[in-house]
């Protein structure tokens, strides 16, 4: 069977990282969702999504395929449900498409369809603060999914252990001199990983291959340092993607990183307003401020964003794509893609400066930047004008 991941009704609630990928791209827990659905269907798996993205994340049709909502994410029992899919059936999750069967070329017509609706609890991404805020259970399922019948590397004696049987090294793994605490959920540490000395992990934490914590960390539960990142200072509850950097002292609490991002030195992101009311993020679909429901919510951060020493981030701050922010003062709680400033006023950051950067950035980890990287960022410089119309 082939098994294809399409974007769905939330695509646009989590603006600004699906921007630049498809959902099924996104991180949370250990995995990316992607990797969540080929691990559990044993397949690999192409996608559905913005036209701008196709030549990138191209979608692969055969003659029978079974298309799935990449909102959801995967359960033994929803996998069951998925494979045992017949034509002209479908699983629905109240009014929402979970996964339904189609044949190539086929238009799909749900009133033609035999519809079964799963009434058994769904684990969704619907909206960018469930990736941060749903991330401790999805790091504790990841974890059964990737260690089962299988042996962690030996924790060195050097580090300071609790729960060490819900501890997993892979190989290659550096971790010396650690404080490690389990007892609250688990901690995975991917190959070739390093964990300097004096730093203070508590899980559930996830630190994805090549990734690095600096020393005297201090990592609270509920956070995934993605592939080839870095991360120094004080981390609750956040969600860095991958190939970023929070490289020195500074707090980052209940925030997503995308791809990219770089924070500069002693930058601090607020997680709770002073009158502990709760938390607004902006919607790029009804382009004001939404309720999140939360009381915890700090920085959203679009791929390729930037910040400098001392930057400030407000509570519920929203930065787009290319975004490079510095100087005293907050910044607005809404940064637009391709600005360039910060309180003291923006300007808009040409995709000609932008690219350049972007080039230096991604050779450093050996990444080419390519004309498809370049297509798309050209794609959202323009789709995302209209936010950037007072400086331009």
């Amino acid at each position: 069977m082939n098994y294809i991941l399409f974007d769905g009704a939330s695509r646009n609630a989590l603006l600004p990282f699906t921007y630049t990928r498809p959902v099924a791209e996104i991180r949370i827990g250990i995995l990316t969702i992607r990797e969540k659905w080929e691990k559990y269907l044993g397949y690999t798996t192409s996608t559905v999504t913005e036209e701008y993205l196709n030549e990138k994340y191209p979608m692969v049709e055969l003659e029978e395929n079974i298309m799935i909502n990449a909102s959801y994410l995967p359960s033994e029992n929803l996998i069951t449900a998925i494979q045992n899919l017949q034509p002209k059936q479908a699983i629905f999750y109240d009014e929402e498409p979970i996964a339904f069967y189609v044949k190539e070329d086929q238009e799909v017509d749900f009133d033609s369809y035999e519809i079964t609706h799963y009434d058994e609890e769904v684990f969704t991404v619907q909206y960018t603060w469930d990736i941060f805020s749903k991330n401790e259970q999805a790091i504790k399922e990841d974890f059964k999914l990737l260690t089962k019948d299988r042996d962690s590397q030996p924790i060195p004696e050097s580090n300071n252990v609790i729960a060490p049987e819900y501890i997993f090294i892979e190989e290659g793994a550096v971790v010396e001199f650690a404080s490690l605490n389990a007892s609250k959920g688990p901690i995975y540490i991917g190959k070739d990983a390093e964990i300097m000395e004096g730093s203070l992990i508590r899980g559930p934490f996830a630190l994805c291959d090549q990734a690095v914590i600096k020393m005297g960390a201090k990592i609270y539960g509920g956070t995934t340092v993605g592939p080839y990142s870095k991360v120094g200072g004080e981390v609750n509850n956040s969600v860095i993607f991958g190939c970023s950097n929070k490289g020195h002292d500074g707090f980052l609490g209940n925030s997503v990183l995308g791809e990219w991002c770089n924070l500069g030195a002693d930058t601090n992101t607020s997680n709770l307003k002073n009158n502990y009311a709760p938390v607004r993020l902006w919607s790029y679909e009804t382009e004001s401020f939404a309720k999140t429901g939360l009381q915890f919510c700090g920085l959203m951060m679009g791929d390729h964003s930037k910040c400098g020493i001392n930057t400030m981030f407000n509570t519920g701050t929203v930065v787009g794509v290319n975004a490079n922010i510095f100087g005293t003062g907050f910044p607005r709680n809404f940064v637009p893609s391709y600005s360039w400033g910060g309180s003291g006023g923006f300007t808009t950051y040409l995709t000609k400066k932008a690219f350049e950067v972007a080039k230096v950035v991604m050779s450093r980890r050996n990444i080419e930047f390519t004309e498809q990287d370049e297509k798309i960022l050209e794609h959202i410089f323009e789709e995302t004008k209209t936010w950037r119309k007072s400086y331009e």
